[in-house]
């Protein structure tokens, strides 16, 4: 009786041409490349009626979801520079820009 499926995987006879190199995307907030772990990040809240999303570091989306209610998201939407302008999130994309793509850290709580 014959197989009905090969030992082998279907693909492995294929010669592999090169890879096509893979894009790592930079991080919406801070600018940094990701790294393994990447957070796909709403801006506008989907709560808020957000469809969009952005790639972040884990890290940064934590900074985010600790200084901003969903209203100020809302009102900020994909503005990056307005988010930066707050005076903790600058504080910690200039802390965190040397560090390691994978780093990560406990982030304060929110204040409320």
């Amino acid at each position: 009786m014959a197989r009905k499926h090969s030992k082998h995987g279907p693909y492995e006879d294929l010669h592999r041409e090169e890879e096509a190199p893979v894009v790592v995307p930079s991080c919406w907030l801070c600018g940094r490349p990701t790294g393994q772990t990447i957070v796909w990040h709403h801006p506008v809240p989907k709560s808020r009626g957000g469809r969009d999303v952005v790639p972040m570091h884990p890290i940064c989306q934590q900074t985010l979801i600790a200084n901003f209610t969903n209203s100020e998201l809302q009102r900020h939407g994909m503005d990056v520079e307005g988010l930066l302008a707050h005076p903790s999130v600058r504080k910690f994309v200039d802390w965190v820009a040397n560090k390691d793509p994978d780093f990560t850290a406990t982030t304060a709580k929110k204040q409320r």
